[in-house]
């Protein structure tokens, strides 16, 4: 994958898969296609696992998922043997159950590791053999090499540091980064209308007001971690059913901005984080970005 013309054709295509991210995707190829391992830091519910899908489809190699917390031990990343066979057959390789890191290197896809730095140490280091000498030796098995398409893809959540671990430099090292951050109002409108697919009158107020209190989540100051793009969806997909519910047909009904809060209580409240230094709950905090943008400023709340 290191011709040129064959990964500018790759961009094109993986382009096709996503709303914007140009840059993310031409970085992230290019690197992966360069043979590198990287991290992709930044908050759920930014294109990380559709951009790492479309470039695993577009090159024909498996993408596996593994997140990474406390039971994410070395054997479960590696692999075991099935006790079973063993009391009827002793040791083989035959009796190996691959784990996800041995099947990407037996594949040549990637293993995508979620949430990073929140995997113990030893289970980091039995990676970073891996990701050193791309084979990786296992006890009763023998040595598994890994194909040239295998590569190691990771990411971390720069707003939650709760539980994590700091990375050892022998880790980094070996790691290219790339920070993938929110998009802008205009890609998430886009994503919302092509992901709930809204019709009717009320539609294209509906996408504007869900991306707007959707982004007001990521501001607010007592809110540790707002809502993605996700919510945003979901908040469309939601008030769309409230609106044929209540019957409710325009965005000037005078019940559509209570419609919306109610929206946002069911598609929000569960995403946001509250800071644990306050008293508050999230449907308060909801309540007073509703206010701010249907009552205290309702000119944000206009179509275009």
């Amino acid at each position: 994958m290191t011709d040129p013309s064959s990964v500018s054709t790759s961009r094109d295509r993986v382009a096709g898969h996503l709303v914007g991210r140009e840059r993310e995707i031409e970085l992230t190829l290019a690197a992966v296609a360069a043979g590198r391992d990287i991290v992709l830091e930044g908050p759920p519910g930014t294109s990380k696992t559709t951009l790492l899908r479309a470039i695993t489809e577009e090159w024909g190699i498996p993408l596996l998922f593994v997140e990474g917390n406390a039971d994410l031990t070395p054997a479960k990343l590696v692999g075991h043997h099935n006790p079973s066979r063993v009391l009827r057959e002793d040791y083989s390789p035959d009796n190996f159950v691959s784990g996800p890191l041995t099947e990407a290197m037996q594949t040549g896809g990637f293993l995508y590791i979620e949430e990073f730095n929140r995997a113990p140490d030893d289970t980091l280091n039995t990676l970073l053999t891996a990701m050193a000498d791309r084979r990786l030796a296992i006890p009763r098995v023998g040595m598994v090499e890994a194909k040239p398409t295998f590569r190691v893809i990771a990411s971390m959540n720069p707003y939650d540091n709760v539980g994590t671990t700091k990375l050892s430099s022998s880790i980094t090292d070996r790691l290219n980064r790339l920070a993938v951050d929110y998009q802008d109002a205009s890609a998430e409108e886009s994503i919302v209308r092509l992901r709930a697919e809204p019709t009717g009158p009320i539609a294209d107020r509906l996408v504007s007001d869900a991306v707007a209190v959707t982004r007001a989540t990521r501001e607010h100051p007592h809110i540790r971690q707002g809502s993605s793009v996700r919510g945003a969806i979901d908040l469309v997909a939601v008030a769309s059913q409230l609106a044929e519910l209540r019957d409710l047909a325009s965005p000037e009904d005078e019940r559509y901005p209570e419609l919306v809060y109610d929206a946002m209580v069911v598609a929000l409240s569960g995403r946001i984080h509250i800071d644990e230094a306050v008293d508050v709950s999230p449907e308060a905090v909801l309540r007073e970005i509703w206010e701010d943008h249907f009552v205290l400023d309702p000119a944000l709340a206009e179509p275009g």
